[in-house]
């Protein structure tokens, strides 16, 4: 394991001994606080909050954004991110809010007169900074260079270093790249010189199943090594996916719980129950859940009851009947009809 110094993300603590959390990104225009829509993004977030999610990241282009970003701070459940590029003015105004957490690329910050006025005003509040590093906006001097990890942690160190210079610790560092041994390299390369938490993540991953794929096999092998304090599953997927596939990633790494375990089958022609419609229609209810369980749900009574007999509940098709059993024994077999309501009453039992 690689020790880390510990930074607190408002009610969260990143790094040192604490778990790795799981973080994404609003991926729509911040709402106008009043407005049905700012509303709708409270009750989202809390949703957010049930999957498993830690730390929600939002993207700050103007005034007008922080402000809405401020108002929806002071009434979330989850710890609210400050994405800013470019205009160092934005990130000093989201700071009068109880932001948790500034992600800046000094990069494109411009001047160090301005990183200096944002370092100072983020120490007079507390305010803790991501240093965000992408390959695709590298400083001039590195944009063509061979090689493209040294030059990503090399940006990366220049920053730091910046922040250094002027005392400030409250760091954590990202360095996004889109391909997966990159991402790797990159990040052992840097931890293993610097204790500064690290956010893991494969930027412009792709859509679900290609997005997926890259995060898993980039960021397993560094959770595995004690690399990383927070993930991010970058997809061009909705956030509610991100968190579940980070979940996912978490407990294939062995350093998360995902709660409930979810086994269900591909389902074949001899398929008698529909389990890819009844997993879409509870998925988001199992992830919800905090019990630490596993629940199969299975097309037929081959996969059923036999293959699936270690879950703590499972749900199978047998004819026109369908079949609740637990750690492989049936307790109840009901009409298609009931079974959303006799699962709903068996789950509550594990709860």
């Amino acid at each position: 394991m690689i020790s880390t110094r510990a930074v607190k993300i408002g009610k969260l603590i990143m790094g040192g001994a604490w778990p790795v959390s799981i973080q994404t990104m609003w991926k729509d225009p911040l709402p106008a606080p009043g407005s049905e829509a700012f509303a709708e993004a409270l009750a989202r977030i809390e949703g957010l909050s049930e999957l498993g999610c830690s730390i929600l990241r939002f993207a700050v282009p103007d005034m007008e954004a922080a402000e809405a970003l401020g108002a929806l701070a002071g009434r979330s459940s989850l710890p609210l991110v400050a994405d800013i590029h470019f205009d160092w003015r934005i990130a000093l105004r989201c700071m009068d809010f109880p932001i948790a957490k500034v992600r800046v690329n000094p990069g494109n910050i411009g001047a160090r007169w301005k990183v200096e006025e944002v370092v100072a005003k983020a120490r007079d509040k507390g305010t803790p900074i991501r240093i965000g590093v992408n390959s695709g906006s590298l400083p001039d001097d590195l944009r063509d260079s061979a090689d493209r990890v040294g030059a990503i942690v090399e940006a990366a160190e220049r920053e730091v270093a910046v922040f250094e210079e002027l005392g400030f610790e409250d760091l954590v560092v990202s360095m996004k790249i889109s391909e997966v041994e990159a991402t790797i390299e990159a990040n052992r390369r840097f931890a293993s010189r610097h204790d500064i938490p690290l956010h893991l993540g494969v930027t412009e991953a792709g859509p679900l199943i290609a997005g997926v794929v890259k995060n898993s096999a980039a960021l397993i092998p560094l959770l595995r090594e004690g690399i990383g304090a927070t993930i991010r599953v970058s997809l061009s997927d909705t956030m509610e996916s991100e968190v579940i596939a980070g979940r996912e990633i978490l407990a294939a790494a062995g350093t998360g719980d995902s709660g409930v375990a979810i086994v269900s089958c591909p389902r074949c022609g001899r398929a008698s129950f529909d389990s890819h419609a009844f997993t879409a229609r509870w998925s988001k209810r199992l992830y919800s859940m905090r019990t630490k369980a596993t629940v199969a749900v299975m097309g037929c009574v081959v996969n059923g009851p036999g293959e699936a007999r270690h879950a703590d509940l499972g749900i199978t098709g047998a004819g026109d009947k369908v079949i609740i059993f637990r750690r492989g024994e049936i307790v109840r077999t009901v009409s298609p009809e009931e079974a959303d309501t006799v699962f709903n009453e068996e789950l509550e039992k594990l709860e």
